[in-house]
């Protein structure tokens, strides 16, 4: 059975990779319209569209997908199914109303309903994480679903690995839910967290915070936004460190700076920064940063 493939983001761009290459291979994708990006504004296809082209298949990528022209496009494309992948909109009538949409959603619900699933699991600290294909509905995330299965979130996982794995489950489960069609069951409204979009705010680390709190926010933010500080007048991004919970004092103060010790201390603990950015840099390590930025002890890093 052909599908109609719904999608923007990389993790969608994979999955769909995955499903081009079944019997489900999609009859059209939708995306989102091409948008500026990078310092230079340059008006760029999301990675959803480049995918679908790469593959042969039909891109449209209308302002709305809610309109009955577009939803009369897809129909007339002969997809007997619609697959839902980091889509990034609302979908609603007529679309939602006349073809069976499933959504690919990394987390296992009820857990993490919303846009960054992946990223507060990380920053929760949580166990395990997952994927959930559900059947879309008119609310976020809610509705029932057929198939579920874990993922393990190690203690150095940060976006871009753990979504990899994700990426490859779901393009998985996805299959399987195409091919078997399992029973939907809904979801316990008890136990509903919310993964909110990230606000560019949350990027800048706060010393004050927990050292365990900020390590793991340096995970969820790589490789983007990416966690940053400010440091002799520049944003410098902070890409891996380690708890140090031996160790304290005033948050935001450079405790040690010496070859390859570069450790701030924190609300809770110290962190020893491993690994670092400067603006328009790459990443270098910590010994590399205070060969450039030396006689950091006992600055303060501020709030």
């Amino acid at each position: 059975m052909s599908t109609a493939y719904l999608g923007t983001s990389a993790f969608a761009a994979a999955v769909l990779e995955r499903l081009a290459a079944t019997p489900h291979r999609p009859a059209i994708v939708v995306t989102r319209p091409d948008r500026p990006a990078g310092r230079g504004r340059v008006l760029t296809p999301p990675p959803v569209a480049t995918t679908a082209r790469d593959l042969g298949l039909e891109v449209i990528q209308p302002e709305s997908v809610n309109t009955d022209e577009v939803t009369e496009q897809i129909l007339a494309s002969g997809a007997g199914v619609g697959v839902v992948c980091a889509f990034g909109a609302l979908i609603k009538d007529p679309l939602l109303s006349r073809l069976e949409l499933l959504n690919v959603h990394p987390s296992l619900l009820p857990r993490w309903r919303g846009a960054a699933p992946v990223e507060r699991a990380i920053m929760a600290g949580d166990a395990e994480t997952g994927v959930s294909i559900m059947r879309l509905t008119e609310g976020l995330d809610s509705g029932p679903v057929c198939l579920q299965e874990p993922e393990p979130i190690g203690a150095d996982d940060d976006y871009g690995t753990l979504a990899a794995r994700l990426e490859r489950l779901g393009g998985d489960l996805l299959v399987r839910a195409l091919d078997e069609r399992p029973a939907f069951a809904e979801q316990d409204e008890t136990a509903v967290t919310y993964a909110h979009k990230i606000d560019k705010a949350e990027s800048r680390i706060d010393w004050r915070q927990p050292a365990a709190f900020i390590e793991r926010r340096v995970r969820a933010f790589d490789p983007f936004p990416g966690a940053s500080f400010p440091c002799a007048g520049e944003a410098v991004k902070l890409w891996r460190a380690q708890v140090r919970l031996d160790l304290g004092g005033p948050p935001g103060r450079v405790l040690r700076a010496e070859g390859d010790d570069l450790i701030v201390t924190c609300g809770e603990g110290a962190l020893q920064l491993l690994q670092l950015q400067r603006p328009g840099g790459k990443r270098i390590s910590a010994g590399a940063f205070l060969q450039a930025r030396p006689g950091l002890v006992g600055t303060d890093l501020g709030h």
